[in-house]
Order: structure tokens, then sequence, then C-alpha cells
């Protein structure tokens, strides 16, 4: 467990880092990446095909390996349909995403800088995550 806990901080730093040093925490981008027909800034969309090549790379990679490096087993996801729940949640994300500019992983990041702003988006996002918990609970197995 501590191997986990360790490689979990060490990711999170590497993508924290990366975050800010893309300029990702900062709100404006997101927008001005959004602004097609006003100050269009490509910025987001080089940050979007490193990440996306990166990960057509080392997806490929490490899915050759017989195991993960810290747990025993791969966890991927079985279900391949979509479905009313994850098509509203999607459009959610885009809208709230598209009005403040703050994706949930730069938020979070951007928790440091002690804008009044971030602090307010990550509340609504964990009242909105608490809400669809509520909406969406598992019945207990006995």
């Amino acid at each position: 467990m501590k191997r986990q806990s360790v490689g979990a901080f060490a990711s999170g730093l590497l993508i924290s880092a990366g975050l800010c040093l893309s300029g990702m925490t900062n709100p404006n981008k997101v927008i001005g990446f959004l602004d097609f027909f006003g100050r269009w800034d490509p910025t987001l969309l080089f940050v979007m095909m490193g990440a996306v090549g990166s990960h057509a790379i080392l997806y490929r990679l490490i899915a050759r390996r017989s195991a993960p490096v810290l747990v025993p087993t791969f966890s991927l996801p079985t279900k391949r349909n979509l479905d009313w729940p994850l098509v509203l949640g999607s459009v959610l994300f885009g809208v709230g995403w598209g009005l403040s500019g703050y994706c949930p992983g730069p938020a979070l990041v951007s928790l440091g800088s002690g804008s009044g702003s971030v602090f307010i988006f990550v509340v609504a996002m964990l009242g909105g995550m608490a809400g669809y918990g509520l909406a969406y609970r598992e019945p207990r197995r006995t």
C-alpha cells in the first residue's frame, strides 16, 4: 500500500507541475481556446495533443505487460455503451468548464493560489459530486 501511495503522490506532483507549466491553471487560457471568433488562444490544443499522444504511445506499451507495477492486476472499464447519465454528465462538465475555465484537476491545483473564484468552483464541484452520489446511490447488499 505504501508503494501505491508514493506512486499516486508522485503522479499527482508530475501532473500538477505539467498543469502549472502549461498554463492550464489559468482559466483565461481555456476561455481563450473556446473564443474562436475573438482572440483565439491555441495553447490548450497543444497541451491536449501532447496528452493524447503520450497516452496513445504509453497505453500500448503498458498494456503489453502482464500486470501493472504497483498492483497485481489491471483495472479497465468494461462498460461500452452510452447512457443518458453519461451524456448529461458530459454536457454539464463541458458547460461548467466553458463558463468557468476550470477543469477539476487544474482547479484543485489552483486552490493554492487562494483565488475566491476557484474556491467557489471547487465547492460547487464537490457539491455536484455529492449530489450525484445521493441520486445514484447503489443499494446496500447484505
